[in-house]
């Protein structure tokens, strides 16, 4: 059950080697009413994980005792905390070895401070919502998980068991990145291949041109070049 919290209550854990990132990252949560812990590598950002209980955590992948993704998996070895990457690395393998690894979002250095809360914001909607809602809205889409209803300005939308399963996937991770492979596997429970790919960008754009008012320009469903796809949230 998601966990009922308020702002300044919430606990954010900095992971990065660089003081001047850490520093600037503290100030800036510290103003929006976060608690804010730090770590400068990764052995200090796997002890804080049992030790500060943090509700987000922000990973640099280049630490100084061992890599990035090396910690994610440690810390998704004992706990499910949302987790932004914020890394110089910005090639697209990269990006998709630490959302398939765990990661709820990644960001790349230089990063907009303003883009970085609207990430975060994403992923506290669905880790530390006040009540379990099973209804989502963003503009003029409509799911009600618990009815199994999809609608476009109230009006009914016909969806297919498989394209329905995507959308459903997409609504419990709202504003988040899902990789290919993540897809996949939880979709069809098959390994990501060409023909699953082509499956999969099939499938996705039929659920578009059933949502979305253009489906050549997606307002909902948004894709992220060689990632995934990600579901706009309001």
């Amino acid at each position: 059950m998601p966990q009922t919290k308020t702002q300044n209550t919430i606990r954010a854990l900095i992971v990065d080697d660089e003081k001047s990132i850490r520093k600037f990252l503290s100030v800036s949560l510290s103003s929006r009413g976060y608690t804010v812990s730090e770590a400068v590598n990764g052995k200090q950002a796997i002890e804080a994980i049992s030790l500060f209980r943090p509700d987000f955590v922000i990973l640099d992948l280049g630490l100084p005792d061992m890599d990035g993704n090396k910690v994610l998996e440690e810390i998704r070895n004992h706990s499910n905390v949302p987790i932004i990457i914020l890394s110089v690395r910005d090639r697209q393998e990269d990006k998709i070895k630490a959302l398939d690894k765990g990661a709820d979002d990644y960001l790349t250095k230089p990063f907009g401070i303003e883009e970085l809360y609207s990430r975060l914001k994403a992923v506290l909607r669905r880790t530390l919502r006040i009540e379990d809602e099973p209804v989502f809205k963003s503009g003029k889409l409509y799911v009600d998980l618990a009815k199994r209803t999809v609608k476009i300005c109230a009006r009914n939308i016909e969806l297919t068991p498989t394209e329905y399963d995507i959308l459903k996937l997409m609504v419990m991770n709202a504003g988040r990145v899902m990789t290919h492979r993540q897809l996949i596997k939880q979709v069809w429970n098959k390994n990501p291949d060409e023909y699953m790919d082509h499956l999969l960008r099939v499938t996705i754009s039929n659920l578009r041109s059933k949502i979305e008012p253009d489906s050549s320009k997606p307002e909902f469903i948004i894709t992220e070049p060689a990632v995934g796809y990600r579901l706009q949230n309001e």
